[in-house]
């Protein structure tokens, strides 16, 4: 999973990077992840609400999932990013964790989806066996197709599972080489608006919502950026708290940013299990991915049993104000 080219895949990914707010000169920097457009990108949610932050400047930098922004933080190229709870399984698994997760985004999970083509003939994901499903290795999506499948009697082994990133899944889903494709986020409502895919099951019901806020375990020894991690995350929260307030405003917002209709993007919204908000690192939050740790050593795709306890870092927990 983390391989040398993949490492330096994901460093040279940090590399592009845009500032937010007013660079200083010689300012303190934190470097932060964006995964994905839209909903989930921090820096179109503070312009949105007019948060800046006082002292320093953020630094980010774009991924495709959650898996890259792990390998970038173990790479030291990040110092603060954003991710499901599987990936750090993977990293949990190796002999590599530069990290610690220090909080939860929590958050909708009807934004992860097994998605069929226009004039599929699938109504159930029984429907599924021996056909061509998509998925985004090491995220949220392979986890949740385990799960479906288990739910309707069938294995990893009873579909032709593709392993590929989110724009060559988009590519190979609008091209009909796909039969389904099991994915989260912006994709799903592009897919709806202008091919005419339709959402075969949502992950609510399998998924905790939990997603993980992480630091690199040099910016969490180094007193000055670990304070600056404490202000970013009230100002995520006070970002959270807007798009919670302003939904509709929000929704014109995000559907510009990926280029679909706002009525898709307000549908979406309508149908949201959860609105966003920081939580502390809590035992059940460590308990949560304890179980999506054991169903992927129980599937064989992790090599051995992970304790994944080591992982977490509560110190921030005071840090994380009321949602607004």
């Amino acid at each position: 999973m983390f391989s040398r080219r993949n490492l330096i895949g994901a460093a040279a990914a940090s590399l592009l990077l845009s500032a937010c707010g007013t660079a200083g000169k010689g300012r303190p920097k934190l470097r932060v992840s964006i995964t994905g457009k839209g909903d989930g990108d921090t820096r179109l949610l503070f312009k949105a609400a007019g948060i800046q932050p006082k002292g320093f400047d953020l630094v980010y930098s774009e991924f495709q999932s959650g898996h890259l922004v792990v390998e970038a933080l173990n790479g030291g190229s990040l110092d603060y990013g954003g991710m499901s709870e599987i990936p750090p399984i993977f990293a949990a698994a190796s002999t590599i964790q530069s990290f610690r997760q220090i909080a939860v985004a929590h958050g909708d999970v009807n934004n992860q989806v097994v998605l069929v083509p226009k004039g599929s003939k699938a109504r159930s994901i029984a429907d599924l066996k021996g056909k061509r499903v998509g998925y985004v290795r090491a995220t949220t999506a392979q986890y949740f197709l385990i799960r479906m499948l288990e739910e309707v009697g069938l294995n990893w082994d009873d579909i032709i599972p593709v392993a590929m990133g989110v724009s060559d899944g988009a590519a190979a889903f609008s091209q009909g080489a796909l039969d389904a494709w099991a994915i989260y986020g912006f994709p799903i409502q592009r897919a709806i608006a202008t091919e005419g895919a339709r959402i075969l099951r949502t992950a609510d019901g399998i998924l905790s919502g939990n997603y993980l806020v992480s630091a690199h375990v040099d910016a969490l020894a180094d007193p000055d950026k670990a304070a600056i991690i404490r202000e970013y995350l009230a100002l995520v929260q006070q970002g959270f708290g807007w798009a919670a307030a302003h939904q509709d405003e929000w929704a014109g917002i995000v559907a510009q940013d990926i280029g679909v209709p706002r009525d898709y993007v307000l549908d979406q919204f309508r149908r949201k299990s959860a609105t966003y908000e920081l939580r502390p690192v809590t035992p059940e939050a460590i308990g949560s991915q304890q179980q999506v740790a054991d169903v992927f050593f129980k599937a064989g795709l992790v090599p051995k049993r992970v304790d994944v306890r080591p992982l977490w870092d509560a110190r921030f927990n005071d840090a994380i104000p009321k949602r607004g």
